[in-house]
């Protein structure tokens, strides 16, 4: 009976982590780092170079996923390759490539909501408190955490996803994983919304009326009293919507943004 050695799994694992953008292209995205990370366990499970090469046209197919939560994927497929290895039924390229498939679109939203959109701002959060007045603490906080819990956290699923083999399928995209992957989109939403809160402030110094006093009515006050940050709202929604409805790329309407603040602050609309 073939089985996959610790050091060939370390070698894949380490391979995906470091190589799961390889060769990224917008027609291939992870393909290649997902081949380059399947080839040791390939190369261990059969011993001619022509079966090697039929079995890793399998990997071919385009590939993209949230590559923390997407070594899953590569965890899985392995103790797949290792039960086809072994003569089990049913386990062909066909079989793979649906369960490859049919994981990276939902572990994406998952991986997205939960780490990119949740995990990763709260640690940033905590880094930019750390490195006010300039402490070197917040970069090196978030460098050394980031990265040793995401590589636990890849190394984990990645073992977990070789033990469970096709077993994870039900795991991860079932019913119950379902209503889990939308709680935590909307989790991930409500953090995005709290940091926009905090970290974007967008006011004006225009003065509207002056009041029986003869002190300024300033416009931004009367905003705030009826919609608290109303004009920080308003161009956060301008950003989703140009992004998301207009496909306008981040870095562009980042670049919009400069010129709007630029413009206002000499007109004297923006504060």
């Amino acid at each position: 009976m073939k089985k996959i050695s610790k050091k060939t799994l370390n070698s894949s694992f380490w391979r995906w982590w470091y190589g799961n953008l390889t060769c990224f292209s917008q027609e291939h995205m992870q393909t290649f780092g997902y081949m380059w990370s399947m080839l040791p366990i390939i190369k261990e499970l059969y011993d001619t170079h022509e079966e090697q090469c039929e079995k890793m046209t399998a990997y071919y197919p385009f590939f993209n996923t949230e590559p923390q939560i997407g070594a899953i994927v590569v965890g899985i497929t392995a103790g797949l390759e290792e039960a086809r290895a072994n003569g089990a039924e049913g386990i062909d390229d066909e079989m793979i490539n649906g369960i490859r498939a049919g994981l990276m679109g939902p572990l994406a939203g998952i991986g997205d909501s939960l780490i990119v959109g949740t995990y990763i701002p709260i640690l940033l959060g905590i880094a930019l408190g750390l490195a006010e007045g300039g402490s070197v603490l917040g970069p090196l906080f978030y460098i050394v955490v980031w990265n040793v819990t995401s590589t636990w956290f890849q190394y984990f699923v990645y073992m977990k996803g070789y033990e469970l083999g096709g077993s994870a399928v039900e795991l991860l995209v079932g019913e119950k994983a379902t209503a889990f992957r939308e709680s935590v989109i909307v989790m991930g939403q409500v953090i995005v919304g709290a940091m926009a809160a905090s970290w974007v402030n967008i006011s004006t110094p225009l003065q509207i009326a002056t009041d029986s006093e003869g002190n300024p009515v300033m416009l931004i006050d009367k905003l705030n009293g009826a919609f608290p940050g109303v004009l920080t709202c308003l161009f956060v929604l301008f950003a989703w919507w140009l992004m998301a409805k207009k496909n306008i790329t981040p870095i562009k309407v980042l670049l919009l943004f400069v010129v709007i603040g630029f413009v206002g602050s000499v007109v004297g609309v923006i504060g």
